[in-house]
């Protein structure tokens, strides 16, 4: 297994690697206090990786009727997330990212003095805001020509603390057709498995929908052989309609179950959103 890597952006972010986790982390404060916040997220970084492959086993498991018993607090945070979402098919992997981003996070605001903070895991972000402070960010439908399709407002008085991004285009594989599903929610990882099985429920058959299995794509996927989406042509409009309403159920309903605050879909150029965005964000798209 290769060693945790740590650099600089030419803005001056800090950026951790090691193997699959790639994070980029931002600090606002006393130049003293973000010193010292970016050393306890590295020190924290070191052995995360490790100790998730001791576990691996058990996180790509599907869910059954038994809460897994794990032992590590980045798989801890994955279990919890995912447990909610047991009644159908989900492993702890869904939410992964968006666990590393929250204990990388957790790890850097100890004992900081911090107007916020944030740990960005390939898209996955979790937020630290104090008092009046507020994150904006633009959400990106297609990865491949980056515009924004709607940009957000998350403040200090939203309880949004966890942003996470889904679809068959991303670094994850998809069941669905979604180009972007963007959650916003009370934690990362929660963000992180609800943007995946939204992402999943945007969905069709058409020939022009192209999958295999997800083993093929990646010999140790947790999705075994279940049908991955590995392109997508040009769909009819009722196909896209459909496949979007089909989603924005899906998110419907973990919103009224408490498990996401607001939900932003897109699939070839026509969007759909839901939650309450006056109160978790201003989501609005662009003119």
């Amino acid at each position: 297994m290769s060693s945790p890597a740590r650099a600089a952006l030419a803005d001056g972010r800090p950026h951790f690697q090691h193997g699959p986790i790639d994070l980029v982390l931002e600090a606002h404060g006393a130049p003293h206090e973000v010193r010292a916040a970016y050393e306890q997220a590295w020190r924290r970084f070191q052995d995360i990786l490790e100790t998730l492959a001791g576990e691996l086993a058990l996180l790509r498991a599907p869910l059954g009727t038994a809460y897994p018993l794990a032992r590590g607090p980045v798989a801890r945070r994955m279990v919890a997330a995912v447990w909610p979402h047991r009644e159908r098919f989900v492993t702890p992997m869904a939410a992964v990212a968006g666990a590393v981003a929250e204990e990388v996070l957790e790890a850097m605001v100890a004992g900081r003095r911090l107007t916020r903070a944030y740990v960005n895991d390939g898209g996955d972000i979790a937020l630290h805001l104090t008092p009046r402070q507020r994150f904006e960010a633009g959400v990106v439908g297609h990865p491949q020509r980056p515009a924004l399709d709607a940009t957000f407002r998350v403040s200090w008085e939203d309880p949004v603390r966890g942003i996470a991004t889904s679809g068959w285009r991303g670094r994850s594989q998809s069941l669905g057709i979604a180009d972007a599903v963007t959650v916003l929610a009370d934690t990362a990882a929660r963000a992180d498995v609800a943007a995946t099985l939204v992402a999943n429920a945007v969905n069709a058959e058409h020939p022009a929908i192209r999958r295999i299995p997800a083993r093929e794509v990646k010999e140790d996927s947790d999705l075994g052989d279940l049908p991955v989406t590995v392109a997508v042509g040009a769909l009819p409009p009722e196909a896209v309609a459909s496949a979007l309403d089909s989603g924005l159920r899906a998110a419907r309903d973990m919103q009224e179950r408490g498990l996401l605050a607001a939900a932003f879909l897109s699939l070839q150029g026509e969007t759909r959103a839901t939650g309450s965005l006056g109160a978790y964000g201003r989501l609005s798209k662009p003119r």
